[in-house]
């Protein structure tokens, strides 16, 4: 451990053991398509039955009619996040009839890119604006690439120990959400330089079926397995590969996180500025809306990244502005896969490993990011996320070629005193007991999800689409038998028709046609919230 690592978490042990580092809060928000019995996306509607996916706070869809999206709300337990999650899948099955939710994220066997249906979320202007910003990914890049799956991980620390933090740094004069946007700003730098761990661990995606290539173009480090599938020998991540979620327009925006209003003014831009290939597509023919814009970014959702700072934005606010107002409130990790190999498609165990990784980086010293190293930290991903299992493998660090075993192996020494920090108060040691858990990973990539899952293709000789269908079918059998926590039951009960109650209330409740809505949207959007205390 670094020596102001080291400094630093001895100060803060006398907290821990108060209980500053047990109230961390977290959240889930998981994808996952609903296919068919034989595997294929389905073609159905979002069942009524489970509420409106406009106004439903925990069940709604991302892109694709057919990609429930699950959300739970924030706890401080993991135990307590993944109860939750459980029941909502548990609770799903009552309504899917004989649909099956597909537990990997690259998607179930496709038929080209009509067979993913855009979401319908009504005719009120919210909800066509989602329409119609899901029409514009499709006419940019397609709806293959929407098809794609994974889990988002939020967490925010609570304002005691933002005051604690900057009391030990002696900048008691600079206003708490000043502080707290700087810091998590270098803890998404840190975040952005270390990432690459987070896909070699919990990477789960190395194989893909051909349906998800139409054109028949198969870049060179896939290889065919069986019939219908293609597997990349030492990828980790295909689905936050180049054939996954990247956009190459979004490349020249350069957003290394180094400050808030970088990045806010950053997105700003994109939002506000025509691309000529955009433009070419057309917007709105006569009320036919082909995209919300020819924008870089129609909206500030539409750029791509491993992680994002956040804030919840108030009925007049973009996300950016709300940042601006009000400051960082929360980060959210978004590279992580579904691991088909669990039930959920992720675990306790890998919620508090990600805890310990996200305090150490925001623990430990984070410099801003200059150009040349922001290259230097795509470079590293985008090899992990392609070979990261390859024991020839070297990374850069600092200019230096490392192994992910012995550069990784540094990472999980450093995280250890952490983990005690957040294990102060906790029943045994289960941040300490994840990152031991890990470890193994880092010796032997076979035992890695990424490696779990090729080895059981090699070994079995199946196709990708039938062995993850009959993980569906098993997780299925197993979610349908289990109980559903009383309470929890009659909460989704209840916001069933709540939920389609205030869809109505919305739609009633408009007064202007829809491209006034998204004219006064842009106007509105295009403002600066820039207020004292917000984290510059």
């Amino acid at each position: 451990m670094s020596e102001s690592l080291t400094n630093l978490v001895s100060r803060l042990e006398g907290s821990a053991r108060q209980g500053e580092f047990s109230r961390l809060r977290r959240g889930l928000e998981k994808e996952g398509l609903r296919v068919d019995p034989e595997g294929r996306i389905a073609q159905s509607l979002h069942p009524r039955s489970l509420g409106s996916k406009l106004t439903h706070p925990h069940i709604t869809t991302d892109y694709s009619e057919a990609l429930l999206e699950y959300i739970t709300p924030v706890t401080c337990r993991a135990v307590d996040a993944m109860a939750f999650l459980g029941d909502l899948h548990r609770f799903s099955y009552r309504y899917l009839g004989d649909e099956l939710i597909w537990p990997a994220s690259m998607p179930a066997r496709l038929d080209g890119n009509d067979s993913i249906p855009i979401a319908d979320y009504g005719v009120s202007n919210v909800g066509t604006m989602k329409r119609v910003y899901r029409q514009g990914l499709d006419v940019r890049y397609g709806r293959i690439m929407q098809s794609i799956a994974g889990v988002h991980y939020n967490v925010s620390l609570p304002d005691d120990l933002w005051t604690l933090l900057r009391d030990l740094e002696g900048v008691e004069d600079t206003p708490l959400n000043d502080y707290r946007s700087q810091r998590y700003f270098g803890l998404i730098r840190n975040f952005r330089r270390h990432s690459w761990l987070l896909l070699y661990l919990f990477g789960a995606s190395p194989a893909i079926d051909r349906s998800f290539l139409p054109d028949g173009n198969i870049p060179d480090k896939l290889e065919p397995h069986g019939e219908e599938t293609l597997v990349s020998r030492y990828a980790t991540s295909l689905r936050m590969s180049d054939l996954g979620y990247q956009n190459k327009v979004q490349e020249q925006l350069k957003i290394c996180f180094n400050s808030l209003s970088n990045y806010v003014n950053t997105l700003r831009h994109a939002i506000s500025t025509p691309w000529p290939a955009y433009e070419a597509l057309g917007v709105n023919a006569n009320g036919d809306w082909h995209q919300l814009n020819a924008n870089i970014l129609q909206i500030e959702n539409e750029y791509y990244s491993d992680i994002r700072p956040k804030r919840v934005a108030r009925h007049d606010e973009t996300p950016s502005q709300a940042l601006e107002a009000r400051g960082v409130e929360y980060i959210e990790v978004r590279c992580l896969d579904l691991n088909p190999l669990l039930t959920l498609g992720v675990d306790e165990t890998q919620i508090h490993f990600i805890d310990t990784f996200v305090m150490w980086c925001l623990l430990s010293e984070s410099p801003w990011i200059p150009d040349a190293e922001c290259d230097t930290l795509d470079d590293n991903r985008q090899l992990v996320v392609e070979r990261g299992r390859d024991p020839e493998l070297r990374l850069n660090h600092a200019g230096n070629a490392r192994s992910v075993a012995d550069w990784g192996g540094e990472i999980l020494d450093e995280m250890r005193g952490v983990a005690e920090l957040l294990d102060a108060l906790e029943e045994g040691t289960p941040h300490a007991d994840a990152v031991a858990a890990m470890a193994p990973r880092l010796d032997d990539p076979a035992l890695t999800p990424s490696g779990q899952l090729l080895a059981r293709l090699q070994e079995n000789g199946e196709e990708f689409s039938d062995a993850i269908l009959s993980i569906a079918r098993e997780q299925a059998e197993q979610l349908r038998h289990e109980p559903i926590d009383p309470g929890r039951e009659r909460l989704f009960e209840e916001l069933i028709e709540t939920s389609h109650q205030q869809q109505t209330q919305i739609e009633g409740a408009d007064r202007v046609a829809f491209a006034d809505f998204l004219n006064d949207y842009f106007e509105r959007a295009r403002e600066s919230r820039v207020t004292a205390g917000a984290g510059q």
